[in-house]
């Protein structure tokens, strides 16, 4: 499908590849890794035509239906759908000829092309492109309203959409989970799944790519090494080589002990057996994954604050809300030293609402709101981005904050977020969101809180700082409020979940893979969503009118509909883990049929086996795909039913 050949690449004066040669097989989904500027964007740059290599050349196969994901998208009055149908080129091509062949009279052409058009499936084209945007997060109320409108993460989203509408053989896709929340991710996650063509993409998130990648790609010293397998995998692989280097070996082992630490340490807190156990093991796992990261340039910690108070904060019988409306009722939350909480609840819901609310009392409009003496907050949300000032250095902030901090304390401080040497001292305005969100985390840190509030944290993070962050919450003393759609950050930070929905802030006993489950089977059932735009607190009301007992009635009669539903949903969830294995069976047999040396005489036997298995993974894998769409079907019908 794409092969690269001898490439050599450099930017400004640095090399990025030297002589590089790589194969992309059909079929295989692909994430990018890499250190922040070793070259992944460029690398779809020469993909897609818009730079050329110094040397070597990149080429895809003839009549290759490329898309991929725009980064920008210009303020238009166009509306969501018409956006999201744009990107079908082929669609928009034939339509303008069809209105040509009608402003003519040519009666042969407009059946000719209308023969086209039903071969392109074009009835159904407006109803894709609502499926790809409901399942980016957007309601129906939002389908007409002009691209402008929305806020620019949200824009984000249409471009993803727009690409995802697109039919082609091999998609490009840029870091498409940055402006995504929990419930879009998982969705995004099975529509990749089962998307037909190759995948490249560029992610900071591990668990997507250990849901959706088969290979991995990894820029490491100017090469290109191809790793079988998901993230996880890459993380085992690239460990046992990097163990072997001497170099590394001591600060690889100060890692693991501080994890182990850590893990003893929650041992003894763990009062909840299936959350403990769920949360001990991802832990454990992090002994195996962390010399893959031992390379990492960053490394700081959240210093210990100077007096605590105990409870940090309490809201009791709170009410939050903004502009005169009520989001949240019910507020009942202590915080005291060591708690570890993550917000879980559907976009709209009022996760940052909450926020707000422990944050300060402006967004509460009830309720007792009591903190503690010495409580010393540290926010961090997307808007402490913009308030930076962009004229002034990573050095300038923190010296701001300490007149009297010594110079050196500054920049040994800066350097565990990765601002070394003149880069402590570059203007801000010249960086990019990553290198902000360090700056702004950096900030938090210095100040020496006792209560993080952090909404999002990992946006713009590459993958060595999320691990950073990761390590550092986990000896941070304090206490911890985070929402976040990084589930490894969650799995690993986090003791406890409260669910933000309907209204209602409640205790949530499950885990990750529940709520995935939840979420899941409350898109089967019609339920108000708000607008997206600005802030997911924006929710709605609950439907004005309906009586306690209708109220009793409706919910007894979803959960009769989830209890229906669900041997489908388990047998559905069965052949997608079946299909997913199948396809990586194809795509290993794929690559040995590849090897120019199957095809020796002395080898005759090799190859007919090798074309015997693909033959049969091929009609499995039509099997249970058929499998499949009977049971998805079947589930809609049970969800039309209800509707």
């Amino acid at each position: 499908m794409l092969t690269l050949t001898e490439l050599s690449l450099q930017r400004g004066g640095q090399w990025l590849l030297e002589r590089v040669s790589a194969t992309i097989q059909p079929g295989q989904r692909v994430a990018i890794v890499g250190a922040n500027g070793a070259g992944k964007s460029s690398l779809f740059k020469l993909i897609l035509g818009q730079l050329q290599p110094e040397a070597g050349e990149v080429s895809l196969p003839g009549g290759c239906r490329l898309a991929h994901m725009a980064q920008e998208v210009e303020a238009t009055d166009r509306s969501a759908r018409d956006f999201v149908l744009d990107g079908d080129v082929e669609l928009r091509r034939l339509e303008e000829a069809l209105a040509d062949a009608e402003s003519r009279g040519d009666d042969h052409a407009q059946a000719r092309i209308h023969g086209e058009l039903d071969l392109h499936e074009a009835w159904s084209a407006p109803r894709r492109a609502e499926t790809l945007l409901r399942g980016l997060g957007f309601v129906d109320a939002d389908v007409e309203r002009p691209v402008a409108s929305f806020s620019g993460g949200w824009r984000i989203r249409l471009n993803l959409a727009q690409a995802l509408m697109r039919p082609s053989d091999l998609l490009l896709l840029d870091e498409p989970t940055n402006h995504l929340d929990l419930d879009a991710c998982l969705w995004l996650e099975n529509w990749l799944s089962r998307y037909p063509g190759t995948l490249l993409f560029i992610s900071h998130d591990r668990d997507f790519m250990d849901r959706v990648a088969t290979h991995i790609l990894h820029f490491d010293n100017r090469a290109l090494v191809t790793y079988t397998g998901n993230y996880s995998a890459f993380e085992t692989q690239r460990s046992e080589r990097l163990a072997q280097q001497q170099a590394g070996y001591e600060r690889q082992q100060a890692r693991i002990a501080e994890i182990e630490d850590f893990i003893r340490r929650f041992k003894a807190k763990a009062t909840k057996a299936r959350q403990a156990q769920s949360r001990i093991k991802s832990l454990e796992r992090m002994e195996r994954i962390a010399p893959a990261h031992v390379d990492s340039p960053f490394q700081f910690s959240f210093p210990e604050a100077d007096k605590i108070s105990n409870p940090l904060l309490s809201i009791r019988q709170g009410e939050a809300g903004h502009d005169g409306r009520t989001i949240l009722r019910g507020i009942n939350v202590s915080l005291l030293p060591g708690s570890r909480i993550g917000l879980l609840g559907p976009n709209g819901a009022g996760k940052s609402t909450l926020i707000s609310a422990l944050y300060d009392s402006g967004t509460l409009t009830a309720g007792e709101r009591t903190s503690g003496e010495h409580l010393a907050i540290g926010y961090f949300a997307q808007h402490q981005l913009e308030s930076l000032d962009l004229d002034a250095s990573p050095f300038l902030h923190l010296q701001r904050e300490a007149p009297k901090a010594s110079e050196q304390s500054i920049r040994n401080f800066l350097g565990g977020f990765g601002f070394h040497g003149d880069d402590a001292l570059e203007r801000i305005r010249i960086f990019s969101g990553g290198e902000k969100a360090r700056v702004a985390l950096a900030l938090i840190a210095w100040a020496k809180p006792n209560l993080l509030l952090l909404d999002e944290p990992t946006n713009h993070l590459d993958l060595e700082m999320r691990q950073a962050l990761t390590e550092a919450l986990q000896r941070f003393e304090g206490a911890v409020v985070v929402v976040s759609h990084d589930r490894h950050l969650l799995r690993n930070t986090v003791d406890d979940f409260l669910m933000v929905n309907d209204g209602a802030v409640t205790s949530y006993d499950g885990d990750l893979e529940d709520y995935e489950r939840w979420l899941a089977e409350r898109r089967t059932e019609d339920v108000r969503t708000p607008s997206p735009g600005a802030d997911d607190s924006a929710a709605k009301s609950p439907e004005v009118g309906e009586s306690a007992d209708d109220r009793k009635a409706r919910k007894r009669a979803e959960a009769a509909l989830r209890q229906k539903m669900s041997p489908y949903r388990k047998r559905q969830e069965t052949l997608e883990k079946r299909m997913g294995d199948v396809q990586i069976r194809l795509n290993e047999l794929e690559e040995t049929l590849a090897d120019a040396g199957l095809y020796e005489p002395e080898r005759k036997n090799d190859l007919k086996a090798a074309l015997g298995a693909q033959s049969e993974a091929r009609a499995e894998l039509e099997t249970v795909e058929m499998e499949w769409l009977e049971v998805s079907e079947t589930l809609e019908e049970m969800a039309g039913e209800q509707s």
